[in-house]
């Protein structure tokens, strides 16, 4: 590890020098591509540096245990040196770890009302809502690309694409099925209804990602049936494409030029089959995106909101906070930080077996 470390350092120091360099600044791609990679070595370096400082002032505090006026002094700063190193070590070894190559890319995700007929649909509007004000607390861009509403505000199924520096390295663990427990608007008698959701975050592929033929996708059009307008539902702009080999569809519908809707509709079929044959690499689940979505029903969830309770649970991590109306307005940080600590613990662990 510590071979691999000045390695790591030495490149740190060479991308420095250069970002120093004035002339670096003649070519803006090769500044970009610089600038990136000193904020993607910063975090390790710092840790790094903290380590070896730990280690040296543990050093220094040892030599120091025997001498009769500086011992008292020496065994604090031992002890405290001692106790801080063996966290700033796992911070390294955590940081150390493989980067996912897909954690800076933006996410396409997609909610679909499960079991609960009409409240369901209105959970997953609640559920978009939720990541929509998540991202724009971040300050990152939401594009929808597909919907399909009910007549009393909810949503069937919903596509849409976030846009921000990280956010699948943020959001990639919301997939899975979520449920509600909650007083429909619709029930008159007050009783609480149980009701699910299905979340798939994909990260955003482009075609040239993915080998995409041209020969294997069908490509239809149609007219918008969502409002937006005279224009809109005049205008064959609406996309369909058709991917013959898995049977995979995909409508794209929200944007006024056919050319935007196939733009968009070819990135998520590029991010859909990116995930099938993940998938099928790892072996983890022969149905298509099956670990993403599951079949919707009540017991395969990986988060409860209770609204009578004001109480979320993620049941994969065991975290229960009673600040449901904060998460639903998008305060998501505290639930995702401990998802990501978990993987990030359990992909240590298996590192060093």
């Amino acid at each position: 590890m510590l071979d691999k470390l000045k390695t790591i350092e030495q490149r740190y120091q060479e991308v420095e020098a250069r970002l120093a360099d004035p002339a670096t600044y003649g070519d803006p791609a090769l500044a970009a591509r610089l600038n990136k990679e000193r904020a993607e070595l910063a975090p390790l370096m710092e840790a790094y540096r903290d380590c070896e400082k730990a280690r040296a002032e543990l050093a220094e505090a040892e030599s120091l245990l025997s001498d009769p006026e500086l011992g008292e002094i020496a065994r604090e700063e031992y002890a405290a040196a001692r106790e801080a190193l063996p966290a700033l070590e796992d911070k390294l070894k955590i940081l150390l770890l493989p980067r996912d190559p897909n954690d800076g890319k933006n996410v396409i995700v997609e909610i679909r009302a499960g079991v609960g007929g009409e409240e369901a649909a209105l959970f997953a509007a609640s559920l978009y809502r939720m990541y929509a004000m998540y991202a724009e607390a971040r300050r990152w861009g939401v594009e929808v690309d597909s919907v399909s509403e009910t007549e009393l505000g909810g949503i069937k199924e919903i596509c849409f694409t976030i846009q921000g520096d990280g956010a699948f390295s943020r959001l990639k663990f919301e997939s899975g099925v979520h449920r509600v427990q909650r007083v429909p608007e619709t029930e008159s008698g007050g009783r609480v209804h149980t009701s699910t959701a299905t979340v798939a975050v994909l990260p955003e592929m482009e075609e040239v990602d993915v080998k995409l033929d041209p020969a294997d996708i069908e490509m239809q059009v149609f007219r918008s049936s969502g409002a937006g307008g005279q224009h809109i539902n005049k205008t064959s702009s609406a996309v369909r494409l058709i991917h013959k080999p898995s049977g995979m569809v995909v409508e794209c519908q929200q944007e006024r030029s056919q050319f935007q809707n196939r733009e968009k509709a070819m990135r998520i079929l590029a991010s859909r089959l990116y995930e099938q044959e993940r998938e099928r690499v790892e072996g983890a689940h022969a149905a298509q995106r099956r670990s993403q979505v599951g079949s919707g029903m009540r017991n395969e969830r990986v988060r409860t909101y209770n609204f009578p309770q004001g109480r979320l649970t993620d049941h994969r991590v065991g975290l229960t906070l009673y600040k449901l109306d904060a998460v639903m307005n998008g305060d998501l940080d505290e639930i995702l930080d401990a998802l990501i600590t978990a993987d990030q613990a359990e992909r240590l662990e298996r590192e060093t077996q």
